[in-house]
């Protein structure tokens, strides 16, 4: 007959070995996750300390990283695209990457040529003529003509194209794929909607903003209307969802997202928010007169005259939340401005400005050669300047 003493003491036994056991497993785990906790806050510290240092970092100077010749022809203008730049003349176009590699090559005769850009996409178009080519930062998407002049222009990142036509007593506006196919088709009339001046395709191509100017009593007035090309629009007449009237001329407007767009009056910025039916979410108004606007899909910016004896300019800067961020003086004589995540960037041929949304000037400094376009390279503070006979990568230090 089994000992029932002996059983009960051997099952208390293994359960306390099994409890110790238990305990040495927790003890091990909780090690482990301490462990990781412990890593986490010195990474997250390590972290907090390299941001912090690049915030309050100032750079006194610049290296050239790397160097390649290139040869300018006269007449020929350089934009950003993408973080490669965009080459054109009335004879042709090609873009070239930061390694001096020419992506591709588009000649054409163009009398005077319009350019419009969204992130790495441009279109190119002949004022008052009728010739369009569509290009990206890699290749070129397409080309096409229309069958009237060409007023003005807007391109989407995805590739389609807005165009403005002039017929005799009536404007036509167009939007077509890269290769010609035309998409929609709308007429304006003085006397009817107005006359359009100004418009802005979404980056997704989905959305178009047209500004307006009509004759009210004798008194120029702007209207600002939206249109949906996609399934909504599509159960509207003409596509239309929307429009807000000013008392004003309004004569630009701008997506910065596929969500968020702006409209630039005599008197006053809106800002727009929604990705079907697009509505006003804030409205800035300003007694001075707009000297530029810049904007990337954080930021716009509104350049002033600076206050006598202060500065020579001011920006007052805005993001997309519909908030004025702050206004900024500087006394370059810029010829453009660059917004990143929390900073500008204004500069001319011969000096440059960078300062942080929190009125920290992180760099000023001349350029060693004559620049003729900026364009960030993606790493801190890192940027290609275009010469006029070189390709210069900087480095801030």
């Amino acid at each position: 007959m089994p000992n029932i003493k002996n059983y009960l003491k051997d099952k208390e036994n293994r359960e306390a070995t099994h409890e110790v056991y238990e305990s040495k497993i927790f003890r091990h785990r909780l090690g482990g996750v301490l462990r990781i906790v412990i890593l986490l806050a010195i990474l997250v510290a390590l972290i907090l300390y390299i941001v912090i240092q690049w915030r309050s970092h100032i750079y006194t100077y610049y290296d050239t990283v790397s160097t390649l010749e290139r040869q300018v022809v006269s007449g020929t203008e350089d934009i950003r695209l993408g973080n490669n730049v965009l080459t054109y003349s009335r004879d042709g176009a090609h873009c070239t990457d930061v390694r001096g590699n020419v992506l591709w090559n588009q000649t054409f005769e163009i009398r005077e040529p319009m350019v419009s850009t969204c992130q790495d996409v441009a279109v190119i178009a002949d004022y008052n003529g009728r010739d369009v080519y569509v290009v990206s930062d890699s290749e070129i998407l397409g080309s096409f003509s229309t069958n009237m002049p060409i007023r003005s222009i807007a391109v989407a990142a995805a590739g389609r194209v807005a165009v403005v036509m002039d017929d005799s007593s009536v404007t036509h506006y167009s939007i077509y794929s890269a290769d010609g196919t035309q998409l929609y088709n709308g007429q304006a009339t003085m006397s009817s909607s107005g006359y359009p001046i100004s418009l802005s395709l979404s980056p997704n191509g989905e959305l178009m903003q047209i500004s307006y100017i009509y004759l009210d009593a004798g008194e120029m007035k702007s209207n600002v209307a939206f249109y949906n090309l996609g399934d909504v629009g599509a159960n509207r007449n003409d596509f239309f969802v929307g429009a807000y009237s000013y008392g004003d001329l309004v004569p630009y407007v701008r997506f910065m997202t596929n969500e968020v767009s702006f409209a630039v009056g005599d008197g006053s910025l809106m800002l727009y928010k929604g990705s079907q039916i697009p509505e006003e979410m804030g409205r800035f108004l300003y007694a001075e007169e707009v000297q530029s606007v810049f904007y990337s899909d954080q930021y716009v910016g509104l350049v002033f005259y600076g206050d006598s004896g202060n500065s020579l300019y001011k920006m007052n800067v805005y993001d997309t939340s519909g908030r004025q961020v702050g206004t900024y003086p500087f006394n370059i004589q810029y010829s453009d401005i660059l917004f990143g995540d929390d900073f500008f960037v204004v500069y001319n041929s011969e000096e440059c400005e960078i300062m942080t949304l929190k009125s920290v000037e992180k760099f000023h400094g001349t350029f060693e050669k004559t620049v003729r376009r900026m364009v960030p390279q993606g790493f801190s503070q890192r940027y290609l300047l275009v010469t006029n006979d070189s390709l210069d990568v900087i480095q801030l230090r």
